[in-house]
């Protein structure tokens, strides 16, 4: 874990969140500057610096991202109406903090 990861620091308790999930893999906290009325961010404990750096032996892990991800949306009651999911990549990407992280957002009235 890299001493200045703001979700490393998250995900170890270090540093405050509205964390709504934890388990030994994963942390999901609410985005402190939402862009959208349901927005998470679903963390892996592990580091990874973002897609580019996935690894083989990270699939599983990577996976399960996605699984946590329709759980969270079912759990913040947007999984029937619908909901995006986003990984930036990289700063041209958007990345703003170097820890892979998926953004699950949602809410919407359409």
């Amino acid at each position: 874990m890299p001493d200045d990861c703001l979700f490393c620091k998250i995900a170890t308790h270090e540093l405050p969140s509205d964390m709504l999930y934890e388990d030994s893999n994963y942390v999901v906290f609410r985005d402190i500057h939402p862009k959208a009325p349901v927005h998470l961010l679903i963390v892996p404990k592990t580091h990874i610096r973002s897609v580019n750096d996935i690894e083989p032996e990270h699939t599983g892990l990577v996976g399960g991202l996605f699984t946590l991800a329709a759980k969270m949306a079912q759990k913040e009651g947007i999984n029937k109406s619908g909901y995006k999911l986003l990984f930036n990549v990289e700063k041209g990407g958007g990345q703003e903090i170097f820890h892979l992280h998926l953004h699950l957002f949602g809410g919407w009235e359409r």
